[in-house]
């Protein structure tokens, strides 16, 4: 995902790279998903006081995917999975998904993750490239 972020492709490329991770019926790699669009909020120092507007996320940040019925409440799932877990909750995922009945989790999760990685840049001010680099040093670092 960071290699397809700092190369400037769309999300829809990356998800096509990734797409051999996905063990059939399991969240992986979600679960990892949501714990980078969590590490995204946080590096971006958004705060109460300072958010990032939910109103035009995915329109500003994830363009190149469009949501509609049910994909808009998978998507909003997956970023409120990623906000919850910044702020120190974990989602049941497991509970959540199987309702889905469709094995398409980490496709919402990785759409959430990049869109959060980009905004964060945004809200920071910096390249998305220089944010993905403090991303990946502080993934190392844990």
């Amino acid at each position: 995902m960071f290699d397809g972020l700092r190369a400037g492709e769309d999300a829809i490329d990356i998800a096509l790279k990734v797409v051999d991770l996905h063990p059939k019926n399991d969240t992986f790699p979600g679960e990892v998903y949501v714990q980078v669009g969590a590490e995204s909020l946080r590096t971006s120092g958004a705060t109460a006081e300072t958010p990032i507007p939910m109103d035009g996320l995915l329109a500003s940040f994830l363009p190149e995917q469009e949501f509609r019925g049910r994909e808009n409440r998978k998507i909003r799932y997956a970023l409120f999975a990623c906000s919850s877990t910044c702020a120190g909750l974990e989602p049941d995922l497991l509970d959540e998904v199987s309702w889905w009945q469709t094995d398409d989790f980490w496709r919402y999760a990785l759409g959430a993750a990049i869109a959060l990685t980009r905004a964060g840049a945004a809200h920071r001010g910096i390249p998305v490239t220089a944010f993905v680099d403090e991303l990946e040093l502080a993934r190392d670092d844990a």
